[in-house]
């Protein structure tokens, strides 16, 4: 359980919010949307926005006719069904663009909407590369927009009261955090369909936009498509991205120092690019280790409890799982002091005699809906506040998930210079914050 004191910071937070929310639904104004991408990850974000009456949705925009006949059935007021994205943001009447896209697109279509006038809720993770994201947090200053990254989990009661936890000292110093992708897709995973033709009515090269010609596989498509890196950067910058900033929140840091990574398709049962198995670990200022364990040919339990995220100080180690977190004291260890002689521990009687925990067990249930989220974007959107996830915010958890991906593709211990946002001891890697736009596509400038 939480102290009274503890619970009341957290009551007050809470309540602070939800203030905010009920002055906003009770305002005459509404905030009309477009919404950029319509499956799957989109439809629950859809989802997210409609339970909000001051959120008028009225562009439902998306390559495949499909998901926006199903989009626009969900709305309920006969949005307009638009398939280039392009003709939603030449709309003078649309005041913000929910981007739900594929990871390759997110930059382009955030630094268009911004520079159309445009607020903006974009998907994470912020691009596939570091300068993607730097190039959105650019334009976002450049147009005075409101940008929101779908980071959901800053948005979350008990995200919020765990790294507030933490950096209070509530579990001493941290120097280990662990976290989890524990996953066993064994023993098809994806599977290895051939090459083929797409679905009817999809239109592949428009999909593929800015990334390299390739034939069309139905797993490069679609929710598959976090499998390969033209696309994505796989559960490292899927599930990974949640779970770093999260860390980075709770430590009070934004950049690590150090990276680096191994791992492969160990397992190798289908014709996913990225890794089946992963192990990222990055040097954190303040002497912080953390890593990212993905496992996804094996599905025993990663920790001692049930836990994404496992945080372990020098007085307990706390866990947090999908509704919540605990915290278990630590208890003091004999080391090497039960082995010393008789005489040597009765000089040191007493020192361990009626050992107790360092601190008291505490819990806290919560939710990480990505209402929540989208509920902080709109008030931001009429406040011009920032947002819970800004996209300084945003970039910076999706960067630290990025050059981990370089350390493991070049097999380096790469050195971070967060500031400069460069390696400062391999330009190999340093060539890989960036990359070509497949022509008639140009990289994003602000």
């Amino acid at each position: 359980m939480l102290s009274r004191r503890q619970f009341a910071t957290v009551s007050a937070a809470s309540s602070l919010s939800a203030l905010s929310a009920t002055r906003v639904l009770g305002a005459n104004d509404r905030i009309r949307v477009g919404f950029v991408g319509c499956g799957n990850r989109g439809d629950q974000v859809l989802d997210a926005f409609l339970v909000h009456k001051d959120a008028e949705v009225v562009d439902v925009c998306d390559i495949y006719a499909p998901y926006t006949e199903f989009a626009a059935r969900k709305v309920g007021t006969s949005p307009k069904q638009t398939r280039d994205y392009r003709e939603l943001l030449a709309r003078k009447d649309i005041d913000a663009v929910v981007i739900n896209t594929p990871d390759h697109w997110h930059a382009l279509m955030a630094i268009e909407a911004c520079a159309a006038g445009k607020d903006v809720y974009v998907e994470k993770p912020l691009g596939l590369v570091v300068k993607e994201g730097r190039a959105i947090c650019t334009a976002a200053e450049k147009h005075n927009r409101v940008v929101q990254v779908g980071i959901h989990r800053r948005s979350s009661d008990f995200c919020k009261a765990a790294a507030d936890f933490i950096r209070a000292g509530g579990i001493g110093k941290v120097t280990v955090v662990r976290a989890f992708h524990v996953q066993n897709e064994f023993p098809q995973g994806i599977g290895r369909p051939a090459d083929g033709e797409p679905p009817e009515g999809f239109d592949w090269n428009a999909w593929l936009g800015p990334a390299p010609q390739k034939p069309f596989n139905k797993n490069r498509s679609f929710y598959r498509f976090r499998w390969f890196y033209d696309y994505s950067g796989g559960q490292v910058t899927n599930f990974g991205v949640h779970y770093v900033d999260l860390i980075q929140w709770a430590l009070g840091q934004t950049a690590p120092l150090a990276v680096t990574a191994l791992g492969g398709k160990f397992a190798d049962y289908d014709n996913r690019e990225v890794p089946d198995t992963l192990e990222v670990i990055w040097h954190y200022p303040g002497n912080t280790l953390v890593t990212f364990s993905q496992f996804n040919a094996t599905g025993a339990p990663p920790a001692a409890k049930a836990c994404e995220i496992e945080f372990r100080g020098t007085l307990g180690t706390l866990y947090v799982h999908g509704t919540g977190f605990d915290v278990v004291p630590e208890q003091v260890t004999p080391n090497e002091f039960a082995a010393r002689s008789p005489v040597d521990r009765s000089l040191e009687r007493g020192w361990r005699t009626g050992a107790k925990p360092q601190i008291e067990p505490t819990s806290f249930k919560g939710h990480q809906e990505t209402q929540a989220h989208a509920r902080n974007f709109l008030d931001c959107v009429k406040s011009r506040a920032k947002c819970n996830c800004d996209p300084e915010t945003g970039h910076r958890s999706t960067s630290a998930t990025q050059i981990a991906n370089i350390a493991h593709r070049l097999g380096l211990l790469l050195k971070w210079d967060a500031q400069a946002e460069r390696f400062t001891n391999s330009e190999e890697a340093n060539a890989m914050l960036a990359y070509t736009y497949r022509a008639p596509y140009a990289f994003p400038t602000a």
